[in-house]
């Protein structure tokens, strides 16, 4: 049985701390759904933290994440378990990996720095190693 205290938000903190944890949440708002639509930045990832940081600042825009209906069962069930189903985490994997490597080898020109396929290759190993370390369910 999991308690409903994981989405109640804490908001007993300064003015000022409440207004660092709600820009880092928006922060990791926007890496979230910028991470939508392209390939090789994680979504979900970005998501928790920014519920993490919404988890302290703002009841409204924590409410806002977990109800979403795009990466909102995933958050929700992270902040609640604090894991991930294998299947998810294989699927999870799988997919990244597939749009990291069409960016590398498809996507991103020949013209542009090689830093651009360096970049993209080590942030996937980062999000994949953070993805791999997260339990179980």
């Amino acid at each position: 049985m999991v308690s409903n205290d994981v989405h109640k938000v804490d908001t007993n903190r300064s003015s000022l701390g409440r207004i660092m944890w709600f820009s880092l949440g928006l922060f990791f708002t926007a890496l979230g759904l910028i991470g939508i639509p392209v390939p090789g930045l994680p979504t979900t990832p970005f998501m928790i933290l920014a519920a993490a940081c919404f988890a302290k600042s703002s009841q409204k825009f924590y409410d806002w994440v977990i109800n979403n209906k795009i990466f909102g069962t995933h958050v929700k069930n992270y902040r609640e378990t604090g894991g991930i189903p294998r299947k998810t985490k294989s699927i999870i994997l799988t997919t990244m990996w597939i749009f990291v490597l069409f960016a590398i080898l498809i996507a991103i020109p020949d013209s542009a720095p090689q830093i651009s396929r360096i970049t993209t290759f080590v942030l996937a190993l980062i999000g994949t190693l953070y993805i791999v370390k997260i339990p179980p369910l």
